[in-house]
């Protein structure tokens, strides 16, 4: 296991309120991230909420973010699509403008449409065909089902699958069968999920985490006291932001990082596209409640 560790969160897509993309409000979402201390920023994942973006703006997201991180950290793309030459064009889309890694869930569509196991092998297969590294992203939200044989077998047949993001039940038996069983095929075992099992994953091998843009800057004190084989030291950081992670994983989901960069300056709506519903008042400032004490940066990143 190598260079994959850390924080490397999600980058939440800003909206004007009138629905619009915030380009502008991109720019300064990854500047923000950056001054946060991120390893590593993914793009156009679930949390940013990849699933309420045209073609267009997908790829318009696509080159502008690249371009204005410029290499100042690593970028994921999220290239998640049930067609294979879809995910096919989409990675090398993301190569051409400069990403580091793509990150893909297996191909489904909707309740009942999953690909097999032979079929994800196959469609991880022609992605790593593209030439960069392949993050797998096994969430619920497919609802396929990811066998730890299969990983091991994708990791140890297909040059590109290196990194795992696990954020399935039991992550962390899972992460620990899958270090164990698929070696040093196995370069980036991450945690999921807003970190809701962080330290459990961290334990079972787990070298990075995968969390919103809410307060990443806090979780990494977690991450970077374990690695220094400090234990004692990163329950006590994961204690103490363990309500505002179990609150934004229970009640607010992707709307959490944006009401905290409204909050501090850094975009200037959550605006949430249909079908999808803003948080209530109340909800938003019980978020607000519980982060306020933490003082992350994304708090007072615009002011």
């Amino acid at each position: 296991m190598t260079g994959y560790k850390g924080i490397w969160p999600v980058a939440p897509t800003p909206f004007h309120s009138d629905g619009a993309v915030d380009y502008d409000g991109m720019d300064r979402v990854l500047d923000c991230m950056i001054d946060q201390g991120s390893d590593g920023i993914c793009i156009l994942a679930n949390f940013s909420e990849q699933f309420l973006i045209t073609d267009e703006e997908r790829r318009l997201l696509t080159e502008r973010s690249l371009a204005h991180v410029a290499g100042r950290v690593p970028v994921v793309v999220t290239t998640s699509h049930f067609s294979t030459q879809i995910a096919v064009d989409r990675a090398a889309h993301a190569k051409a403008h400069g990403a580091a890694i793509v990150m893909m869930m297996p191909p489904y569509h909707g309740a009942l449409m999953r690909g097999t196991a032979e079929q994800t092998f196959e469609q991880f297969a022609r992605v790593s065909d593209v030439g960069l590294p392949i993050m797998v992203q096994d969430a619920p939200l497919s609802g396929v089902d990811l066998p730890v044989p299969l990983l091991v077998r994708m990791a140890h047949e297909i040059e590109m699958v290196k990194l795992f993001k696990i954020e399935c039940p039991q992550a962390a038996t899972k992460l620990r069968v899958l270090i164990e069983q698929g070696g040093d095929a196995i370069e980036g075992p991450f945690d999921g999920e807003e970190a809701i099992t962080l330290m459990a994953d961290l334990d079972a091998g787990a070298t990075g985490a995968m969390t919103s843009a809410m307060i990443p800057d806090q979780i990494k004190l977690v991450l970077s006291h374990h690695a220094a084989g400090n234990r004692s030291a990163a329950q006590a950081a994961y204690a103490r932001v363990l309500p505002a992670i179990n609150f934004e994983n229970r009640q607010c989901g992707f709307r959490s990082a944006k009401v905290v960069m409204v909050e501090g300056g850094v975009i200037g709506s959550d605006f949430c596209r249909h079908p999808i519903s803003p948080l209530h008042p109340e909800t938003r400032d019980q978020l607000l409640e519980l982060v306020r004490p933490l003082l992350p940066i994304a708090l007072n990143w615009g002011y």
